[in-house]
């Protein structure tokens, strides 16, 4: 069995790593890149050269080529010790042709061109006609210089994949700062010092809370180790898609926040207000930048918080939807399914047989609709919405959920009716159970002991992926019922070509998809002893 394990995980892994790299390909190369800019309204205003320099600046954001900039080029000189200051002013003055070009320019430009040339760059500047690779424009009336190149596929990939787990250390703030390291306490600053709450903080780390405690579920939370899929530059601009899917939606939730400032008093500010201060990280310079509202609540530049809400996450709202509607799903349509097995040709089975067709000759969208409509008459008859056709996060009620669970449980009760019955009269015409009835036993002993252990079992190989299947969210029923779940990020993403969040999406996809198989594997021969992964010699 652990051998099979290693190697399922092992070629799950290869397969996440192939499919991955064809959506790259997908996106990346067989896609206009021109395509990103369809909904830019910053792109539709800019003209000739500021628009062209925009292009290839939004590309690097995109992930399509490296960008590097004259400017960049000479502060990197600086900050190694091989250009000082003052020259530094006097070479970054380019003219709008090489002509134009001062000596001491001219000189460093060379060497910018030649280093980057040698790593694939190439030397083509812009003047009165556009030309690719080396790019002069004028933007606020200063012309500038930058140079570019497409990232192979096989670095982006890497990459990528490298990049999904992100350790957090005390050497991820670069500047200059006092008493580096990690500081463990009993009693937690955000709940005023007096709480016992266990704390593990950092400073020089990306997140000023490394592990702590609140009152939410799993009460014990951590950030040293993060997952990022990709940021999202236009369904959530600037957040990345794990965040998307997990951080929470509606109004702001609010407590009494006890802030790291103290007042004259030498007491700790404290303020009704949504921030989650255990969420802070570390933004340069935010500290001391003159904003009267950052500098009066905090000590540091641990500044940049998320903030509580009310609702679920787009995860959270898809997952409860799903789950139920899969409970609900196993617990009609399992029973279901026998009882058709056990009365077969009878008024049952055919009436479970009338279902079973309607669900599969009707297409989901008519009935979601129809459930719908039938929502909206019974609140116009009732002269209140006591059915909800639509989510409302400003006045959430459990009522809202009770359309899009029936809307998904349908499909999936008739499929198990279907598959069950089918699977329990295969086995029923078996010869152990001819033998088992000449043996003198019972039709429900033979359907208990014998049949339904047997037909149950590729049932029961669905059930992880089913269950997993939840966090993915449903389409259909989202965009109908207007639920912020999950299920539409993708095809969204997709509309707006934001590539972040298609990358980040399908590898979330893929995962899931390889991890229900495995459990489905596991769950089977728990539940059969008899089936077994393992080779053996005879």
């Amino acid at each position: 069995m652990t051998k099979y394990l290693v190697n399922r995980i092992l070629r799950g892994l290869f397969s996440i790593i192939l499919v991955v790299a064809i959506v790259m390909i997908l996106v990346y190369s067989c896609l206009d890149r021109e395509l990103v800019f369809a909904s830019d309204p910053s792109f539709t205003h800019m003209r000739n050269n500021a628009k062209e320099a925009y292009k290839y600046q939004r590309w690097e954001r995109y992930g399509y080529l490296d960008y590097v900039t004259y400017g960049d080029y000479l502060q990197q000189l600086v900050k190694d010790g091989t250009l000082s200051q003052e020259m530094y002013e006097s070479v970054a003055a380019i003219g709008d042709t090489p002509e134009q070009d001062t000596p001491e320019a001219a000189e460093y430009i060379a060497k910018f061109i030649e280093e980057y040339t040698a790593k694939g760059y190439e030397d083509v500047r812009l003047s009165a006609k556009y030309k690719p690779k080396t790019v002069r424009y004028h933007e606020g009336g200063e012309p500038r210089l930058f140079v570019y190149k497409d990232i192979p596929l096989i670095n982006r990939l890497w990459t990528y994949l490298t990049g999904i787990f992100k350790v957090d250390n005390i050497h991820y703030v670069e500047e200059d700062i006092e008493d580096r390291g990690i500081s463990f306490t009993f009693y937690d600053p955000v709940y005023g010092g007096e709480k016992f709450s266990p704390a593990i903080m950092g400073n020089g780390t990306q997140h000023k809370y490394l592990l702590y405690f609140d009152d939410t579920f799993p009460y014990i939370h951590q950030n040293l180790l993060t997952i990022s899929l990709g940021t999202s530059y236009t369904v959530n601009t600037g957040v990345d898609v794990f965040q998307t899917m997990t951080q929470t939606q509606g109004a702001f939730k609010n407590s009494l926040v006890t802030y790291p400032a103290v007042d004259a008093n030498g007491n700790h500010i404290q303020e009704e207000s949504a921030d989650n201060l255990h969420s802070a990280i570390y933004i340069a310079g935010s500290f001391g930048s003159g904003n009267p509202v950052v500098d009066q609540r905090y000590v540091d530049d641990y500044t940049n918080v998320q903030v509580y809400k009310s609702g679920l996450s787009k995860m959270g709202y898809s997952f409860v939807i799903g789950i139920i509607s899969v409970a609900v799903a196993y617990f009609l349509g399992v029973p279901l399914g026998m009882l058709m097995a056990r009365k077969k040709d009878k008024l049952v089975d055919k009436l479970g047989t009338l279902y079973i067709v309607f669900i599969i000759a009707v297409p989901s969208l008519a009935y979601i609709f129809m459930f719908k409509a039938l929502g909206d008459r019974l609140n116009a008859a009732a002269g209140t919405s006591i059915l909800p056709t639509t989510f409302d996060m400003t006045n959430p009620t459990w009522m809202m959920y009770v359309l899009p669970i029936i809307s998904l449980a349908l499909p999936s009760i008739a499929n198990l009716m279907k598959w069950l019955r089918r699977y329990m009269i295969d086995q029923m015409n078996s010869d152990y159970v001819k033998f088992a009835r000449s043996g003198g036993l019972s039709e429900g002993e033979i359907f208990r002991k014998h049949v339904l252990k047997n037909a149950i079992i590729p049932i029961v190989h669905g059930i992880p992926g089913s269950v997993l299947g939840s966090l993915v969210g449903a389409i259909i029923t989202e965009r109908v019922y207007v639920v912020p779940g999950a299920g539409n990020l993708l095809t969204e993403a997709i509309n707006k070509y934001d590539n972040g969040v298609i990358v980040g999406v399908t590898l979330f996809y893929a995962t899931l998809s390889v991890v229900s198989i495995i459990l489905g594997d596991i769950l089977m021969s728990l539940v059969d002893p008899r089936i077994s992964f393992t080779t053996k010699r005879r």
